[in-house]
């Protein structure tokens, strides 16, 4: 069975989906809020977190940001978030504090059931993100990415920078397989839109910008010293140096 946390303080929505997810062999734990709901982290694994934004004690614009950025084994589980605005600014912040999708409601089971189905199996097949139409290694099966100082795993999802393991979310890691996979080519951020499939249309410029941001800062690149990614005035973003796949 796959685990999933429920952080909604609607008790109504916490029990249809529980008796809902079990025939799809989803086990839904709920807790109605975000201090239940660390205790229970601290305790229990967890596949998936779907996540409500109103909440009481805070919202969870706000706790999603504690999870991204608590050091802790659930730092990097998947989130979708819920929420009854669906405001595109809202869906912008979500997805800029590191949620891996978004859905407002109200919303159908069934699509929540085929939004977590489509995370969870990109977290656990990187391979399957897309490359560039013209990339005559496409459907090549590659285990590894390997460039200068960064060692990437793709069947177990590890990235290894100056030898040392570095976590990455979903988002943050597809990014990075995607660049490393063709290396020295600018992405713009409608391609970037287009190849991380999963969050629809509800990953605009903005967001970008800013998961590259992220990226960028857990591999120590900065401003005055650009090791990784390049920024292409004009064009997009690129993985600069020479990427070994194997």
């Amino acid at each position: 069975m796959t685990n999933i946390l429920l952080i909604d303080d609607d008790e109504k929505l916490g029990s249809l989906l529980s008796d809902y997810f079990l025939q799809f062999e989803l086990t839904v734990i709920h807790t109605l809020s975000p201090s239940e709901a660390f205790r229970t982290l601290e305790n229990t694994s967890f596949n998936l977190i779907v996540l409500d934004v109103m909440l009481p004690e805070m919202d969870g614009f706000s706790v999603c940001k504690k999870i991204r950025n608590t050091v802790s084994s659930y730092q990097n589980t998947p989130i979708i978030m819920l929420t009854a605005r669906g405001e595109v600014t809202d869906r912008i912040v979500g997805l800029e504090l590191g949620a891996d999708d978004y859905l407002p409601k109200p919303f159908e089971p069934r699509e929540l059931v085929a939004r977590i189905h489509n995370i969870l199996r990109r977290h656990s097949n990187i391979n399957s993100v897309p490359s560039l139409p013209e990339q005559s290694n496409s459907n090549k099966k590659i285990r590894r990415l390997i460039s200068s100082n960064i060692d990437v795993d793709l069947i177990k999802e590890q990235v290894q920078l100056d030898n040392n393991p570095i976590e990455l979310t979903t988002m943050e890691f597809l990014l990075l397989t995607l660049l490393m996979k063709n290396p020295n080519t600018a992405f713009s951020r409608d391609d970037i839109m287009n190849n991380l499939r999963g969050i629809d249309a509800d990953l605009y410029s903005r967001a970008v910008d800013t998961l590259v941001s992220r990226l960028r800062h857990k591999l120590h690149d900065t401003q005055k010293v650009t090791r990784f990614i390049k920024t292409v005035w004009g064009k997009g973003y690129s993985f600069i140096g020479e990427v070994e796949q194997c």
